[in-house]
């Protein structure tokens, strides 16, 4: 009698377990051993619709930039999963440069410990400190393979460059300004002294040739830390009058000695010193070839997508559409429950079996036969 309570225990919660079960995702489409779910894509629209309403849109505004948007979740879907599938063939390494993105962006937030750290992640981004490192990787990798196998074979001739460049003087026309870049050491609570002697130091290295930006990345308490101290460019007039003085005609690549603003020390560096007038070719050759890369940069991406398409694994379940799908590329979903098993009566193995018996007494074409053997009528 027990034992049958305890299988009757044992059905009842089998019954209620199968009666709990749902659906928690659905699978939308299957890319090369990856999957993009329902999920996926609801993400995708909660991000989007996160960036719109960070740039201020709302209401009508926002749901119009949604809608606009929401068209190509799925194709953008499918892009990173093939990039970062590319990569993976490439057998291309990223972590060394993810390791070194965290660690800038540990030193910038002052925080020694990593337990901190992580724990920092998690509270700014609400994932976890792995999803975080993941999806860094995953976002390198894809700069990494879309730089190696698209941008890297965009090239321009010379004769392309100057035309663009005689068709547009008006625009390369330069008024006189400096090119800076900052380290700012702050003298919180009266430090000054501490301050003024760390400003000497990063100055004096600085001078021997030791890289401003990564100095700058890891010492500097402004904001400019971010890019490395770089704070763009400015005209005559529009500086400090002592920080002009003390920047203003000197060569390119000068350092300055620590300018004390009262909260701390800053120490400048000279980028570049445009002079006024027409630039010459050289002088603006990068600008001019980001001008002409840009419109040529998007649709040699699209085609690399498009064969990374064609060359894949592909299936997209009715009812949604890749806006960026590969003409006359089969992407029907096959799902596995329909497929029906082949199945094989006794009278085909059967007719199978004598065909082959046939088989064995018809001669090879080509073969000649010998009888060995004695008649039995002599």
């Amino acid at each position: 009698m027990r034992s049958r309570a305890l299988l009757l225990t044992l059905w009842a919660a089998g019954v209620l377990s199968a009666a709990e079960v749902t659906v928690v995702d659905e699978i939308i489409a299957k890319i090369n051993g990856e999957i993009i779910t329902r999920n996926d894509m609801d993400k995708a629209r909660r991000q989007t619709e996160d960036v719109l309403r960070q740039q201020g849109l709302t209401g009508v505004r926002l749901d119009a930039g949604i809608k606009q948007h929401e068209v190509n979740i799925l194709r953008e879907r499918i892009d990173s999963l093939l990039l970062l599938s590319k990569g993976k063939e490439l057998n291309l390494n990223v972590d060394a440069e993810v390791n070194k993105q965290l660690t800038d962006i540990q030193r910038q937030a002052k925080i020694a410990e990593p337990e901190k750290f992580q724990e920092l992640v998690r509270e700014q981004t609400g994932h976890s400190f792995e999803d975080y490192k993941g999806e860094m990787k995953n976002q390198m990798l894809t700069n990494r393979v879309i730089r190696q196998e698209v941008a890297s074979k965009i090239q321009f001739k010379r004769e392309e460059l100057m035309k663009y460049y005689e068709e547009h003087k008006a625009e390369f026309q330069r008024e006189d300004r400096v090119f800076l870049r900052e380290i700012m050491v702050a003298a919180p609570n009266g430090a000054v002294a501490e301050a003024e002697k760390k400003a000497k130091d990063l100055s004096a290295r600085a001078k021997k040739g030791e890289k401003f930006d990564e100095m700058a990345t890891n010492n500097s308490d402004s904001d400019s830390a971010k890019q490395g101290g770089d704070i763009g460019a400015y005209e005559k007039g529009k500086l400090r009058p002592d920080l002009e003085t003390a920047v203003w005609n000197q060569p390119k690549g000068y350092v300055t000695e620590p300018i004390n603003l009262g909260t701390g020390f800053l120490i400048l560096k000279v980028e570049d010193h445009q002079k006024a007038g027409l630039a010459e070719l050289e002088e603006v050759q990068s600008e001019v070839t980001s001008r002409l890369f840009q419109p040529r940069f998007l649709p040699e991406l699209r085609k690399y997508l498009t064969q990374l398409r064609l060359n894949a694994f592909l299936e997209i379940k009715p009812g949604y559409e890749d806006t960026g799908a590969a003409p006359g590329k089969d992407t029907k979903w096959v799902d596995p429950a329909e497929i029906q098993p082949q199945t094989t009566t006794k009278e085909e193995v059967a007719a199978q079996t004598r065909h082959r018996r046939l088989l064995g007494l018809v001669p090879i074409p080509g073969t000649a036969t010998q009888n060995t053997g004695t008649s039995s009528s002599r």
